[in-house]
């Protein structure tokens, strides 16, 4: 991607490398952000200069001796008072997201003013996640596949059940850490102005997070949320009550 402006360079233990950089956002995922409030989306140059602080993403150890390498892509929210506050991984592995998404917490920038008053804004950052090893035989997408093929999904443990409505299901990608907690969440299918909504029905749920042996990663788990109105109370369209 050459379009890519680096802004920052760090080494990390184990002589890894990660490289951060500014991208331009498109309009849609501001909308996606902030709902009818389209927050300013600030560019490359914009937000290099509010940046004060970027501590960078520690290389999960478990993706470093699995060999896998590769880029994070996340959007951030970034509040009036320059903190960080929401990040929404845009692609990306399980493993290196989670490392972003945890780091990003702690970013800072000075405030955006716009007409004299501090604004929160959109960005967005691409981390790279790089092993130097002079001779490395497996490529980075086998050593990925291969990984993958040894991890045990994420479950769904309990859903509580809810009164819902006709609308059909919303498809939705979570992003379920090692602790069984959803950190990251998109639609893949249905309406995006539901996304608060479904957000809150997948807060009631539990979830067993994904295996590889007998550790826990954080991983993908794609579902399907029906649209509620709330938990269904006894006396109130359930069977306990009549």
């Amino acid at each position: 991607m050459a379009s890519l402006r680096q802004c920052g360079r760090r080494y990390l233990p184990g002589a890894s490398l990660v490289l951060i950089c500014l991208l331009e956002l498109p309009h849609v995922w501001a909308q996606h952000a902030e709902g009818p409030l389209q927050l300013p989306i600030l560019g490359t140059r914009q937000a290099s200069r509010l940046l004060l602080s970027q501590p960078p993403p520690e290389y999960p150890v478990l993706a470093k001796v699995n060999y896998i390498q590769g880029r994070v892509r996340a959007q951030l929210v970034v509040s009036a008072a320059g903190t960080v506050a929401s990040a929404h991984v845009l692609s990306g592995n399980p493993l290196l997201a989670a490392a972003v998404l945890n780091s990003a917490r702690d970013w800072r920038y000075r405030p955006y003013v716009v007409a004299g008053s501090a604004s929160p804004f959109v960005t967005s950052v691409e981390v790279r996640f790089r092993l130097h090893i002079k001779k490395l035989d497996l490529d980075p997408t086998q050593a990925e596949s291969d990984f993958s093929r040894q991890v045990k999904p994420p479950e769904v443990l309990t859903r509580p059940k809810e009164a819902t409505s006709d609308d059909p299901p919303i498809r939705m990608r979570l992003l379920v850490s090692a602790e069984g907690k959803v950190i990251d969440s998109e639609i893949l299918r249905g309406i995006a102005c539901q996304i608060e909504r479904v957000k809150k029905t997948v807060e009631r749920w539990s979830f067993r997070p994904a295996r590889w042996g007998a550790l826990s990663v954080p991983w993908y788990l794609d579902v399907d949320v029906p649209l509620d109105h709330g938990p269904v109370q006894a006396g109130i369209g359930s069977p306990a009550g009549r």
